[in-house]
């Protein structure tokens, strides 16, 4: 289009047209609907697809296409951090657990979302259940809560071989030195149960500060004669539920998600059974929203349209799926019975009531923060982890 200007040239006006759209709140403006490219290192997806594909049918003037990827987590800071030096970003979001990011939290890898976008967010702590807030504080503004869970340390175990429960570590070592092999837990760097494990060994057994690794002088001492009898340590939970399942061994390492997502699946037996420690603190585990810093701006504001979306609390209630991160919510009032009826029909069997008061009874504590968890995957690896096997 054009007119003549008051020089009596003819000027021509190029006008790029705009599409805005209000999403959870938000007002998202792009110029045309953009690829998104979703990496899960948390075996989320099992709980989000189906709300991230909800938000694509419901804003097809943002999102053209999604395309989903599941990486390990040690694979996940190098990949970004080869498409930045390349300047050619193909990945618009991380699902991801705090190990995943580790010390490269603040080296300019990850796009820092609070408090600059927070119009995205509003009043985002106040709506997080407080494990979640304590789990969110953990990333100083650079991933956003999406799910929630209780965690470990938990035992999962075959009744018909383990006719006792184990109520303390030095029963643990017993049995594991009585039953040499068949016992079983994975790397703590790559399994959200090994990490529990091991963070919730200082608590128990008393160690001088069970957040500093360098003062876990017992627990150390102890994972070092428990590994006498460990034949190997998987890179990745599914391969210890598959053995257990097998009857290769006979009691893993779990945690509460991984323990009723596992019946629910039916992985291992429904008559499989589980116990916690006696005196033990909770290890609360969560799931993070991060995003690689240097998005070009309609991918950044449709990237977090969609994390404000997750959070809503209608699609947090489809977190509950599976079991996998039970409960599963990390937003206050996100009761049970607010997921659909197949949810429900899934979730409520496999419910443990000895695990549902062991929530409301022990102390629970948020995860090491990220230099401190870094500290002890390398003093794990160098203390213990010699027979790791993939």
């Amino acid at each position: 289009m054009g007119f003549r200007s008051r020089s009596g040239k003819f000027v021509f006006l190029f006008l790029a047209s705009f599409l805005a759209v209000s999403v959870a709140g938000a007002q998202v403006t792009v110029s045309k609907p953009v690829k998104l490219s979703i990496i899960d290192a948390a075996g989320n997806l099992q709980l989000s697809k189906p709300v991230i594909e909800a938000f694509k049918a419901a804003n097809p003037n943002l999102v053209a296409s999604i395309e989903y990827l599941k990486l390990t987590s040690p694979e996940v800071v190098a990949k970004i951090r080869a498409q930045e030096m390349a300047g050619s970003l193909e990945n618009t979001m991380l699902i991801v657990g705090l190990d995943a990011i580790g010390s490269s939290i603040e080296d300019g890898v990850w796009e820092q979302i609070m408090p600059k976008y927070q119009s995205f967010f509003p009043n985002l702590e106040k709506n997080y259940l407080p494990g979640a807030k304590k789990a969110y504080d953990l990333m100083k503004g650079y991933g956003i809560v999406s799910v929630f869970c209780p965690g470990g340390p938990l035992l999962t175990y075959n009744p018909d071989k383990v006719t006792k429960p184990i109520t303390t570590p030095a029963e643990l070592l017993a049995w594991a030195k009585a039953n040499p092999g068949k016992f079983f837990y994975a790397r703590p760097a790559n399994s959200g149960p090994g990490r529990s494990f091991l963070q919730g060994l200082p608590y128990i057994l008393g160690d001088k500060d069970p957040k500093d690794p360098r003062t876990w002088d017992k627990t150390w001492a102890y994972l070092k004669e428990l590994d006498q009898y460990i034949d190997y340590y998987p890179t990745g939970t599914a391969v210890t539920f598959k053995e257990l399942a097998e009857g290769t061994r006979w009691m893993i390492a779990s945690h509460i998600g991984w323990d009723m997502n596992q019946r629910i699946l039916q992985i291992i037996p429904s008559t499989d059974k589980a116990f916690t420690f006696t005196g033990q603190h909770w290890i609360n585990d969560a799931h993070y929203l991060v995003m690689p810093a240097g998005l070009d701006k309609d991918r950044r504001n449709v990237t977090l349209a969609l994390m404000a979306w997750m959070l809503k609390p209608e699609n947090q209630a489809a977190t509950y799926a599976t079991g996998y991160f039970y409960p599963g919510p990390a937003i206050k009032d996100v009761p049970l019975s607010m997921a659909s009826k197949e949810i429900q029909d899934q979730i409520r069997p496999a419910m443990r009531e000895n695990l549902d008061e062991a929530v409301k009874t022990l102390p629970n504590e948020v995860q090491l923060d990220y230099k401190a968890m870094a500290t002890a995957f390398d003093m794990w690896d160098q203390l213990v982890g010699s027979k790791i096997k993939k």
